[in-house]
């Protein structure tokens, strides 16, 4: 007698594998999504209110394209009609397919998005698990006075991202004593940021805000190096907690560097076992020390959600928006969109480990 296999369930998704996106979706995001699937399936698959049922990823490229990412969402949810989704890359495309979310009903658990016009437009199946650009700059702005920096010299990526980051950089800076001696935005996919910090370094300031995406991040990085400008607090954002940028800065040219970083393999067993997990499926690749830990949160808040309410999608959002959620980064809670119960923080790389510096425990 042949015994009736259980119906997968199938979890839909648009992943930036070409393009401009692809150095954060494939550190931060897909290889979670790869390893979720996996260690689920493993186990039985993922337990669906007491019944144990296959996942089936269905993806494909968005190829770092806003259109093509919300057309692939529009399919997914509205005439596939997959079991859940999960989010795409980056601040960008997570603005431009929350509103489908929320028109389709499907609750999002966004590891990569940054924003607060996104918070600000209440929207109630979108959850954003990253620490927002106001907790960040306050704790980096709180950081640098602390350790009597006067003068700020900042440069931004001119999209979501980066403004809203600069704009969040001001505010902090109100009543701080600091002043931002310059600042500069330049386009995405910029290939030389050296006539800037040329121009920053006669300045002098005493430290270095960069509001920039991986590329960008290791290109600052390497040219500031080159052009001798060698602030007291060189802090660049999204890239600095990768892997990649200890090996391509050399532990040596990374050390002291300051950047977005909410945790490491210390911060709970259960961070130190994904970690493993992640590094001996993808061969040495490593988590990185930010957006890799919420996205897994992320994962581990919904397969909770799922056990506890099945594949009913509503239940689903009702859990996860009115649960205190033991993750591997710690608790997570969500006043409406955003999650307040994760502090904002600094990282620093120190002997080859991205240590979480402040707030200061």
């Amino acid at each position: 007698r042949v015994l009736a296999q259980a119906a997968p369930v199938r979890v839909g998704y648009a992943m930036a594998r070409t393009g401009p996106w692809t150095g954060g979706a494939q550190v931060s995001q897909e290889p979670n999504y790869l390893l979720w699937a996996e260690q689920q399936n493993a186990a039985g698959g993922l337990d669906v209110k007491g019944t144990r049922r296959p996942i089936e990823l269905i993806s494909s490229d968005d190829r770092s394209d806003v259109e093509t990412c919300v057309r692939t969402y529009e399919k997914l949810m509205g005439s596939d009609k997959v079991d859940l989704v999960l989010p795409p890359w980056g601040s960008n495309a997570n603005f431009a397919v929350a509103p489908l979310a929320n028109r389709f009903g499907y609750p999002f658990l966004a590891p990569t998005a940054l924003s607060k016009r996104l918070i600000d437009m209440k929207l109630p199946y979108f959850f954003l698990l990253l620490q927002q650009p106001a907790p960040m700059t306050s704790a980096l702005v709180d950081m640098l006075k602390a350790n009597g920096v006067k003068t700020i010299a900042c440069i931004y990526v001119d999209d979501l991202f980066g403004l809203e980051n600069y704009a969040a950089l001001k505010v902090a800076l109100q009543g701080s004593g600091m002043t931002l001696v310059e600042d500069k935005s330049y386009p995405g996919g910029v290939k030389d940021l050296s006539p800037v910090l040329r121009s920053m370094k006669d300045k002098n300031p005493d430290a270095f805000v960069g509001f920039t995406y991986p590329p960008d991040t290791i290109l600052a990085s390497r040219q500031a190096k080159e052009v001798g400008f060698n602030p007291r607090f060189f802090y660049a954002s999204v890239g600095t907690a990768f892997q990649l940028y200890k090996n391509v800065m050399t532990p040596a040219g990374a050390e002291g560097v300051l950047g977005m970083g909410s945790w490491n393999a210390k911060t709970s067993p259960g961070a130190k076992a994904y970690f493993d997990a992640h590094t001996k499926k993808f061969g040495g690749k490593e988590p990185d020390r930010w957006a890799s830990g919420h996205c897994w949160a992320g994962l581990e808040i919904l397969t909770a959600a799922v056990r506890q309410s099945g594949l009913d999608r509503k239940a689903i959002r009702e859990y996860v928006a009115n649960t205190t959620h033991k993750t591997i980064i710690g608790d997570v809670r969500f006043t409406g969109s955003e999650n307040t119960a994760t502090p904002g923080t600094v990282s620093q790389w120190q002997n080859g480990e991205f240590e979480v510096v402040w707030p200061l425990k």
